[in-house]
């Protein structure tokens, strides 16, 4: 695949002819979420197709998206279905890819599709990071498949980003240029947060500066704490630092009721949605656009990033305006550390000590303290019938 940059400038040609593919792989809660939210744009210029293995429940999901859409009155976008495509089968996705040759592709598939893995994870090792190698399971095939087909389009990854997408650079693999979810799903409820703080209703008019991984979304989230770990947050209002509010009470309000069940993946589906159209709006706007998107170049951890125009060419980059690229890298792999990823190096995940002694107790297993790449699709299935298996049962 060739550079970010360069396939970015495939993308604004399509935007600017009025001429945009989606594709979404995987057509779950997340992938029909989005599949309706994108419709919902009302936008000729944009096209969808939706890609996995089983064309008539793929179907029956369009179809009711598209009455429901039109019911609006919202829905000018054609959609395609192409079934038939096992994300086991590396050339399956190759050849879906080549033949509907997207602007995007979002890779909404899980490899364990109908578990909240959370509601395993969390009560016992109260870490995330023990599920990375389902993480990468089926997004390394379609990323061996999109360098196949060499495509010019820009990938966006759902699940665990802030691991999986480091772990395939560092493989040397190629790897999703945007990663949706986990940090982005915190930095609404800090807007909502600060505006209730300050008694203004104008929430839209509160912009955030801030970096964590993947823990931290969940431990603020739902505790309303940073577990001590003092993190990179600045919050503004009408463009003014609001520097007399308290951190603590920002974390604390961002403790809110939210669903367990399928809906919270309204969220990421308006992860992947926010992405695209920031890249879309940058184009015909002209003007950078923010999003905060866990893996971003390879990095471990989220980050805030800005799609924009650099010296007249379209671009991507971590934004150091405000925090320096140290200052959250650090944040970020404390955070990570957390979540029972001690770091991602050479193509291998390392899990942490404190998370192997946490799954001994909880689970009576011992996992690897390394996963070579080579041993993801070992490990990722021992994880399920060591594991999962095991606790969905009881």
């Amino acid at each position: 695949m060739r550079s970010l940059q360069e396939r970015l400038s495939v993308v604004e040609k399509h935007v600017k002819n009025d001429d945009i593919k989606i594709m979404i792989i995987g057509l779950g809660s997340v992938g029909a979420y989005l599949l309706d939210y994108l419709i919902s744009k009302n936008d000729t210029a944009i096209n969808v197709v939706v890609v996995g293995r089983d064309a008539d429940k793929m179907q029956t999901k369009v179809n009711i998206t598209r009455i429901a859409g039109l019911i609006r009155g919202v829905n000018k976008s054609h959609i395609e279905v192409e079934g038939g495509v096992d994300l086991n089968d590396i050339a399956a996705i190759q050849k879906a890819v080549e033949k509907y040759k997207p602007d995007f592709i979002v890779n909404s598939s899980r490899a364990y599709p109908g578990l909240k893995y959370g509601s395993i994870s969390w009560a016992n090792v109260r870490a995330y990071g023990i599920w990375s190698p389902l993480a990468i399971r089926f997004t390394k095939n379609v990323m061996e498949a999109c360098d196949k087909a060499d495509t010019d389009a820009i990938v966006i990854n759902t699940s665990y980003s802030d691991a999986v997408i480091p772990w395939l650079k560092s493989a040397g693999k190629a790897y999703p240029d945007f990663g949706s979810g986990n940090l982005n799903h915190l930095v609404p409820r800090m807007k909502f947060a600060v505006a209730n703080m300050l008694g203004v209703k104008d929430y839209w008019n509160v912009d955030v500066m801030f970096a964590a991984g993947h823990f931290h979304d969940v431990c603020i989230s739902k505790e309303g704490q940073t577990e001590g770990v003092e993190l990179p947050l600045k919050v503004y209002y009408k463009g003014e630092e609001q520097k007399n509010l308290s951190v603590d009470e920002i974390y604390k309000a961002c403790h809110i009721t939210m669903p367990v069940d399928q809906t919270r993946n309204m969220m990421n589906a308006s992860s992947n949605y926010q992405i695209i159209t920031a890249i879309i709006d940058a184009i015909r706007s002209g003007m950078n656009q923010k999003v905060f998107t866990p893996g971003f170049d390879g990095n471990i951890g989220g980050y805030p990033v800005l799609v924009g125009y650099k010296d007249g060419k379209l671009d991507a980059w971590i934004d150091e305006s405000v925090f320096s690229f140290e200052e959250m890298n650090k944040a970020d792999r404390a955070s990570m550390a957390l979540d029972g990823v001690e770091d991602v190096v050479d193509g291998k995940l390392i899990y942490t000590d404190a998370l192997i002694e946490k799954a001994q107790k909880a689970f009576g297993k011992t996992l690897p303290k390394e996963v070579p790449f080579a041993n993801i699709e070992k490990t990722a299935q021992w994880i399920i019938d060591e594991i999962i298996l095991p606790q969905t049962e009881k």
